[in-house]
């Protein structure tokens, strides 16, 4: 207790705890984009029950995560070398996170552009790919592996535990209220869908780079990112223009 009220009153604590709010913000930016391409692909009636399921258990995994902090930290001990660099725990995972999201993008790049394979079974009802214990499934594994990246960046910013936690329910929250903006935004924006699906396939390239010791500034990433979605919303507001002269 006395512990605590001595970061309420401590300036630094404070500054430390907005930063790592921002940057929690901004690491879970790649997480709210999956789960809003994949819940997008539910019924209607599941989508939002999805998206609060899959943030919950993303909230839940940090905060069991960060529970096992001394854990997690020692997932950076190398296990082996490899070419002379050893490889940790926390490098297999983001090579293997970073294998997956490819896949999944690459899948539904796939299912974008022929929409009639694979939507749906032989007897006409939603294949498992868009099944919502399927859907959880994976917004699990991928909440996983953005979840120990998560914790690992939030050790290495502060030593202080509640520091921690406060920083990771705020971040989670923000992703609560940004989730069916985000998701509904997607959803009617087909273009964007495709420019959403090209993100994760560069995250998931920055994950397996990071996995194999090759550091990329995420700065670099969310500026691309930027970029990207200020060429398309111009893309966009041309059509408008456009389909309004028709009209």
């Amino acid at each position: 207790m006395e512990s605590t009220l001595a970061l309420l009153q401590d300036p630094s604590a404070w500054l430390a705890l907005i930063t790592l709010i921002v940057m929690e913000v901004v690491l879970g930016i790649d997480n709210l984009i999956f789960i809003s391409i994949l819940t997008n692909k539910l019924p209607e009636a599941s989508r939002e029950r999805a998206r609060r399921t899959g943030i919950g258990l993303a909230l839940l995994m940090r905060l069991g995560l960060l529970a096992t902090v001394s854990v997690i930290v020692k997932l950076d001990t190398p296990l082996f070398h490899l070419f002379g660099r050893g490889a940790s725990w926390r490098d297999l995972i983001l090579i293997a996170g970073g294998v997956f999201l490819i896949w999944k993008a690459t899948r539904e790049i796939h299912h974008t552009l022929m929409p009639e394979d694979g939507e749906h079974a032989e007897d006409g009802k939603p294949s498992m790919v868009n099944s919502f214990a399927s859907a959880i499934g994976q917004i699990v594994v991928l909440d996983l592996v953005f979840s120990i990246d998560s914790i690992i960046t939030a050790v290495g910013m502060t030593e202080h535990i509640q520091i921690m936690f406060v920083a990771v329910i705020v971040a989670v929250m923000a992703m609560l209220f940004a989730a069916r903006p985000l998701a509904n935004f997607i959803n009617a924006n087909p273009s964007i869908v495709m420019l959403a699906l090209a993100f994760l396939i560069m995250i998931g390239m920055t994950l397996i780079a990071e996995g194999i010791g090759t550091h990329v500034p995420r700065g670099y990433i969310y500026a691309a990112m930027a970029f990207s979605a200020v060429v398309e919303g111009l893309n966009m507001l041309a059509r408008r223009r456009r389909q309004a002269r028709r009209a």
